[in-house]
């Protein structure tokens, strides 16, 4: 049996630039938090609890520490809980990755002009709620096609569009044309990363050549999930793990080829071990 490993697997830019901050603050010995959970990584955010990392999750549990250090997670927050972390008179180590804070200040530009912002992407996910949060009035999220049939905006206002970095490429386009077709005057912003595309193309490739695919990743990561529901429509044998413990294969004798991908939150030892592991026992 042979297996193919996806050449962009694993952790991103943003998310390695992320996790080598929080564990260069660990090991300075200073309390160390981070404003909700580093990456979307079950694995990696244990390691840091056993180094002393504790995950804030609310701003109730914020205004409650005294001294130390927060980091912002590679998601981004909003610029109230920025302005929060500065009014406590605590260190801030911003580990945003950098194609998100780039929305913030499209965002906060765009919002301050008077255009209405829509982002497109999922509703309560960290970074869409943190990109909300730069907008200086109310902002929209649609996340599928019926959803920007229903929208609406005031007559002769402008809309500015933009993406959540890790949403469908497909779905975006898609969702652009639909309210573009409502005639709505501003600009749209492809603020897509280029390397979630990539990553994307990637994994419906593989998918399309093999008989068994393996989407590694974190259950809350949205990236990952992404990455499955494109290869499910390719390879109705694909198979989404957290770890190497999740794999539960019977795999017939007719199957050859196994294709594995990982999404960007996925340490690298993960990956290997579940890539070793089909190799020797398939």
């Amino acid at each position: 049996m042979d297996v193919i490993l996806a050449e962009h697997a694993g952790f991103c830019f943003g998310v390695k630039r992320a996790v080598e901050q929080v564990y260069e603050q660990a090991a300075t010995g200073k309390p160390i938090y981070t404003y909700g959970p580093i990456i979307h990584n079950e694995e990696v955010v244990k390691d840091l609890e056993h180094k002393g990392v504790q995950v804030i999750e609310n701003e109730t549990q914020l205004r409650d520490i005294r001294e130390g250090t927060v980091v912002i997670r590679s998601h981004g927050v909003s610029k109230q809980i920025c302005d929060e972390i500065a009014a406590g008179g605590l260190e801030c180590v911003d580990a945003t990755c950098p194609f998100v804070k780039r929305i913030h200040k499209i965002v906060e530009k765009e919002s301050a002009a008077g255009k209405k912002i829509v982002i497109i992407g999922n509703a309560g996910h960290p970074e869409v709620e943190g990109i909300m949060g730069w907008s200086a009035t109310p902002a929209v999220v649609i996340g599928s096609a019926a959803e920007a049939g229903n929208f609406t905006c005031e007559p002769g206002r402008e809309i500015c569009v933009v993406s959540q970095t890790t949403f469908n490429y497909n779905k975006f386009q898609d969702v652009v044309e639909i309210l573009m077709k409502k005639g709505y005057n501003g600009s749209v912003v492809n603020t897509i990363c280029n390397a979630t595309e990539v990553r994307q193309a990637e994994a419906r490739e593989i998918a399309a050549r093999v008989d068994v695919m393996i989407v590694i990743g974190g259950n809350h990561s949205s990236n990952t999930q992404k990455l499955y529901e494109i290869c499910m429509q390719e390879c109705a044998n694909t198979y989404f793990i957290q770890t190497l413990n999740d794999l539960q294969l019977d795999l017939p004798k007719s199957v050859r080829l196994v294709g594995i991908t990982a999404g960007a939150s996925t340490p690298n030892n993960i990956i290997e071990e579940v890539q070793n592991y089909v190799r020797v026992n398939f």
